[in-house]
């Protein structure tokens, strides 16, 4: 008899036990701008990886064609080739070989000029990623309280001794949305962390690459 007791209880433990749906559920309204944040944030950093991979391609060959181009004086050869690659390095490297023939300080202007505003594409969207790494743990946070009260309220309501599975239903249904606003938060924090370390090493490429075109323009000829 004790025998089949104990074989029994993890049957009927497990029949209890909620599904991931039943426990958002349960977490109240509150569960649904987490979610959407949690939507917003996966959305962007799909797109901005994307973007970035993009933006990152720019083979040593196309520099190399430039350069050649250039020490020949194919000055329209030059744009050619810078048009046919759709990066924020052949933007920059078309506005520099447009410019030639100004004066240097006029042709590293208009190149900064471009990539300040490559740089702005780049980092496109990154704030919102920020803002939801930040707010949606404290949605979480809000609906814990918002949980907790109702639970009191409950408890207080209830007449005679208070039942122990009600006390720890009402907490433990509070709780839920802390745990998926820190999940949405962590994630969103390190996907926001992981663009930026991206987009640092594509702005280090332009730097270099626009560097090696002015570079290339003082060269005796």
């Amino acid at each position: 008899m004790v025998i089949a007791q104990i074989v029994t209880s993890p049957a009927s433990s497990s029949d209890e036990a909620l599904s991931v749906i039943d426990l958002a559920v349960k977490g109240g309204f509150m569960m649904i701008p987490i979610l959407l944040s949690s939507i917003v944030a996966i959305y962007i950093f799909v797109e901005r990886v994307l973007t970035i991979n993009k933006a990152n391609q720019s083979p040593d060959a196309f520099i190399g064609r430039i350069k050649e181009l250039v020490l020949k004086g194919d000055i329209s050869g030059a744009k050619l080739i810078c048009s046919q690659f759709d990066s924020p390095i052949s933007r920059m490297i078309e506005k520099g070989v447009s410019r030639i023939g100004s004066p240097l300080k006029n042709i590293e202007a208009s190149i900064e000029n471009v990539a300040k505003i490559e740089l702005f594409k780049l980092e496109k969207n990154l704030s919102i990623l920020a803002t939801v790494s930040g707010a949606a743990p404290m949605m979480g946070f809000l609906g814990t309280v918002i949980g907790m009260v109702e639970a009191f309220i409950a408890i207080a309501q209830e007449e005679g001794s208070v039942s122990p599975k009600l006390l720890s239903s009402g907490i433990y249904t509070a709780m839920i949305t802390t745990v998926a606003g820190l999940i949405v938060g962590i994630m969103a924090y390190l996907a926001y962390n992981y663009l930026v370390t991206r987009v640092s090493k594509v702005v280090h490429k332009m730097e270099y690459s626009s560097i090696e075109f002015i570079d290339l323009l003082q060269e005796p000829r």
